[in-house]
């Protein structure tokens, strides 16, 4: 993500990170750290002007309703689901909210683990690249896979690289 964060929006989200008390926001940050994720995920669209729709998401998993609450008020975004199995999830999916909330928060409330590090970093350089439109081509699609091939272990994906290119 760009260090360029000057205009009037990203400095009232700044004053919104300065009256996180600090203890509040690194226990959202460890919480994170262990139970958070950043992803991307590809949906095939027929009504796209490219054949896949790519959206970034923030996500926390926990049985413990309350705990996630705390992160929607601490954030002032994102919505709480459930799953019949009685794990709820936080997720942030909206790229205003991801660029507005998400991604100042934790460039202040920064991670320990350098996988998170990593992954976030990435996450950060794939969400600018959807601010500026490069999903609307098939060379910014190539870019997004490279970047996010690494991400969360290589993770379990839904649709291979080469399903996505070939759909093109």
């Amino acid at each position: 993500m760009s260090e360029n964060l000057s205009s009037a929006d990203n400095q009232q989200e700044r004053l919104l990170i300065a009256i996180i008390p600090s203890d509040l926001g690194n226990y959202i940050a460890g919480f994170s750290d262990g139970e958070g994720s950043f992803n991307f995920s590809f949906r095939p669209r027929n009504d796209y002007r490219i054949p896949w729709k790519v959206s970034a998401c923030f996500n926390i998993s926990q049985k413990e309703r309350p705990i996630l609450e705390l992160c929607r008020q601490t954030f002032r975004c994102g919505t709480l689901r459930s799953r019949p199995d009685g794990i709820w999830y936080f997720e942030v999916n909206t790229l205003n909210d991801l660029i507005r909330c998400i991604i100042p928060f934790f460039q202040h409330f920064q991670f320990r683990s350098q996988k998170k590090q990593k992954d976030f970093q990435t996450f950060c350089t794939i969400v600018e690249m959807l601010r500026t439109g490069k999903q609307h081509s098939f060379g910014g699609i190539q870019e997004i896979l490279h970047f996010r091939r690494d991400m969360n272990g290589g993770g379990k994906r839904k649709y291979s690289e080469q399903q996505i290119l070939d759909r093109f």
